[in-house]
């Protein structure tokens, strides 16, 4: 049997570990075809690292006959070429959770997953423990939260951020609401907190609260979900979305595995 054949959506940072872990040996059960990026020029640099074809259009990536198409991009990536990429007869990778958060889109992938025998998996990204996560809320109706400490500077740029948070002094607590209404005002920011609802009580029932903490580098997600008589708790501290791209790396192992952790 030969090797799959793998479709890289990105070319950034992210999309770089799974390159540099194909050249490790760490994917060797995969063959890498194709890179599709925004920007021509970096697209076709790590094609050239990878040995493989740097393509301009989705059309283009999915014309290679990739079996696994992993994003590594954007959210508003994952929602114009997702339902193509399954259509397609590939499975699809998903680091870009905050996708999902849309319930309309999140159904149009199942039903093209579904009609065409693919499937997509879910990047725990910097998340991990959804198998305790998924578990409690398959015993009954979890109450789910997600409590999120990050940089000031990481809020640059969205409706939360204020130059008063870049100065010495306690934490400032900027946001309280739900995962939906968490990735409406941050789309590139809360993919954790999608990730966690999604295996929990869903996007509109999850709570999200983030902190804005002078002088922090990273992020440090506290998840809950509980039940009567239940209660997990999912600590992760990251100073690094290295921890990503590398969980993409762990998908792909676990889907040719003959065990599954």
């Amino acid at each position: 049997m030969g090797k799959l054949k793998l479709g890289i959506l990105g070319n950034g940072y992210l999309a770089d570990i799974i390159v540099e872990a194909g050249l490790k040996g760490m994917l060797d059960e995969y063959e890498l075809v194709g890179v599709l990026g925004r920007t021509r020029e970096k697209t076709e640099l790590l094609a050239k690292k990878g040995g493989c074809q740097a393509c301009g259009t989705i059309d283009e990536l999915l014309a290679l006959s990739p079996d696994y198409v992993a994003e590594a991009a954007s959210v508003q990536s994952v929602k114009d070429c997702g339902v193509k990429i399954l259509e397609s007869g590939a499975g699809m990778i998903v680091l870009s959770i905050g996708a999902f958060a849309d319930h309309e889109f999140f159904g149009q992938v199942k039903a093209a997953a579904a009609g065409h025998k693919t499937r997509v998996y879910i990047a725990s990204g910097a998340v991990g423990g959804f198998d305790v996560l998924r578990t409690i809320s398959l015993m009954g109706q979890a109450e789910a939260g997600i409590r999120t400490r990050k940089g000031p500077a990481s809020l640059k740029g969205t409706p939360l951020f204020v130059e008063r948070l870049m100065e010495d002094g306690p934490e400032s607590h900027v946001f309280h609401g739900s995962a939906k209404e968490a990735i409406s005002l941050l789309p590139t920011k809360v993919n954790v907190a999608v990730a966690s609802s999604l295996v929990t009580a869903g996007p509109e029932d999850t709570r999200v609260d983030i902190y804005s903490v002078p002088g922090m580098v990273g992020d440090d997600h506290k998840i809950t979900s509980e039940i009567e008589g239940v209660k997990a708790v999912v600590d992760i501290y990251s100073s690094t979305s290295a921890i990503a791209g590398w969980s993409v790396v762990a998908v792909l192992q676990n889907i040719v595995s003959p065990i599954v952790f």
